[in-house]
């Protein structure tokens, strides 16, 4: 489903983010990036998103070269890719329904297919009586959670957690992770940058670990790290 063939990404101001990276993830995988600060996590998700362009090397996105995808289509592209961002990213004037809605609405979905999916997604994450309450009234998990049903309201393939539990306490930290398994299980791809060392140990899944632009460890059912 993604492929990554010797892609390498320099910015502008010559920083290397990137160097040569070839990485396959096979549809329904659960994946962790780990790695320290700089070592190309948040590089690697740019790209898969199309905020960034690699400086060689191809990518590869649900049958369809990265290349190949012009401008005018990206936002078709992101519809297939749910983002769900450490500092939630909400929309403080909008209700927590209308916050889920948005997300709908960018993509020209009428108000009759609004009404019927939000309230759908609401209750798989478990926030149906919050759906007038708007932002500031919800805990750090709530708005948590309703960043994940922003995510997995367009039904997207993938879903890309860029350090989803770093503003959360570890109950909820659990409780999260628990729900992206539950989506992982219906078929979603998951691919979840972090730093949260006792979840990678605790759940097993693929790691792929990267430092200093590299893959320096890809293993099925992973840890965090090998350092004593």
């Amino acid at each position: 489903m993604i492929q990554f063939n010797n892609v390498t990404k320099i910015y502008a101001n010559g920083i290397k983010a990137l160097n040569d990276i070839t990485l396959r993830i096979r549809k329904g995988e659960f994946v962790f990036l780990v790695g320290p600060s700089g070592a190309g996590k948040s590089t690697l998700t740019k790209l898969l998103y199309r905020e960034e362009t690699p400086t060689r090397g191809q990518i590869i996105f649900d049958g369809k070269s990265l290349a190949r995808v012009r401008p005018r289509e990206v936002p078709y592209l992101r519809r297939k890719i749910g983002m769900v961002f450490q500092d939630f990213r909400l929309l403080p004037q909008k209700t927590v329904f209308e916050n889920v809605a948005f997300a709908l609405e960018v993509t020209g979905a009428s108000n009759r297919e609004i009404k019927k999916v939000v309230p759908v997604v609401l209750n798989l994450v478990s926030l149906m009586e919050k759906a007038e309450s708007f932002p500031n009234y919800l805990s750090g998990g709530e708005q948590q959670r309703v960043c994940i049903a922003r995510a997995i309201v367009n039904n997207p393939v993938l879903i890309i957690a860029d350090e989803p539990t770093g503003n959360l306490d570890p109950d909820t930290s659990w409780d999260l992770m628990n729900l992206l398994l539950d989506i992982n299980r219906r078929g979603t791809t998951i691919i979840m940058a972090t730093h949260a060392w006792d979840i990678v140990d605790a759940m097993k899944k693929r790691v792929v670990a990267l430092e200093r632009g590299k893959i320096i460890r890809d293993e099925i059912k992973g840890v965090y790290s090998h350092e004593a």
